[in-house]
């Protein structure tokens, strides 16, 4: 099946043989790049490792669980926004650990009812974030197409590094904290596709409002800033998937550390979400400390590192005394290690816990496991 020959307009997936799928899937791919050897048609996939290092990551999108086919305000998912969405998250696993993407493998389960035309924008919409995300490099080398229950979406992509990976826990001797991205905006478009329409957001001028949903269906991390900090000397990063607070947190307990989020440094943030805040009846800051997927790059910086453009510090990182022996007894050298980091992994507001910050108990941000 070529694009000369697709499938007619409302073609199910259970109309096709397998191959005639693959054939309407892969025309719409990236294929091919700089790292493919042997691409999609055999077993396996050949990616050239030049440098013998590779990372790899993987991630899992789950209709009704990361998105919803058609959420309350009436927007229909498209499969562009779930390919897009499927490339960015992964993408920016890549870039936090300060390497290039090079290739991705994708899962794609879905019912027999899914339309072909839906499985074809899936595929355009994954390759095209490659390019405009800044991963060039990045192809789509293989994977698998099934039949399910449910619409799900695997993928794993690989990068090539070419110095030392940045992990969370590198930050022990403490820097300044530095962001690139954007902050709460994916929640705020998030809250906007789970509001009915007439609802509170009405407020909000419809332009503003699809921004925002596109914040959160279509995500647009700095996938190649993460070589950027990593060459500025970056000794902690991960990508904000989860929440500014959440995630700040995970630096300074696998570092051992304490953060100070300064807010007078994020108040651009705010000030952008200010006027749908209020519209839509919901603070702001909560959606700038709490809100994920935008996948921007949180990272430490020796404190007297230039910061690459575009970066902006947000706070500090500070090592904790030594010595500070694990409260109570009996326990393993090991456990006793495991207690301290958890003790040290302090975050704050302005040297305020977020609770004493917000004035109330604060969700810090999304846990697939929390009820």
């Amino acid at each position: 099946m070529t694009h000369e020959h697709a499938a007619p307009p409302g073609t199910t997936v259970s109309q096709l043989s397998e191959t005639e799928l693959l054939d309407a899937f892969l025309p719409g791919a990236t294929t091919d790049g700089p790292h493919v050897l042997v691409g999609p048609g055999d077993d396996c996939a050949v990616i050239a490792a030049p440098g013998e290092r590779v990372v790899v990551t993987t991630d899992t999108l789950t209709v009704d669980q990361d998105f919803a086919s058609v959420w309350p305000c009436g927007y229909r998912t498209t499969g562009a926004d779930v390919g897009h969405k499927c490339a960015a998250q992964n993408l920016a696993d890549i870039a936090a650990m300060g390497a290039v993407p090079t290739a991705v493998v994708v899962s794609l389960t879905m019912p027999g009812d899914t339309e072909v035309a839906w499985v074809s924008e899936f595929a355009a919409g994954l390759s095209r974030a490659f390019g405009e995300l800044g991963a060039a490099e990045c192809a789509l080398v293989g994977g698998d197409l099934g039949r399910g229950r449910e619409l799900s979406v695997t993928a794993t992509v690989l990068g090539r590094l070419e110095g030392e990976p940045v992990l969370r826990s590198g930050a022990g001797r403490g820097g300044t904290l530095v962001h690139v991205g954007v902050l709460g905006r994916a929640a705020a478009g998030l809250d906007a596709l789970q509001t009915p329409v007439p609802g509170r957001w009405d407020g909000v001028p419809e332009p503003e409002r699809t921004a925002l949903h596109r914040a959160q269906l279509r995500p647009a991390p700095p996938v190649s800033v993460g070589v950027e900090l990593a060459q500025a000397g970056a000794i902690a990063m991960l990508d904000v998937s989860d929440g500014l607070l959440r995630d700040a947190r995970r630096i300074a307990r696998a570092s051992g550390v304490s953060i100070d989020l300064d807010p007078q440094a994020l108040e651009p943030a705010v000030h952008t979400l200010a006027h749908a805040g209020e519209a839509a009846g919901v603070d702001p800051w909560q959606w700038v400390f709490t809100g994920g997927e935008d996948h921007g790059l949180l990272a430490v910086l020796p404190v007297d590192s230039p910061l690459p453009s575009g970066v902006r510090a947000i706070g500090s990182c500070a090592p904790l005394p030594r010595g500070d022996g694990p409260r109570g007894g009996g326990s393993s050298a090991g456990n006793g290690a495991r207690q301290r980091r958890h003790e040290r992994g302090t975050v704050t507001i302005a040297g305020r816990t977020p609770r004493q910050w917000f004035g109330r108990d604060v969700v810090e941000g999304w846990d697939h496991f929390e009820p």
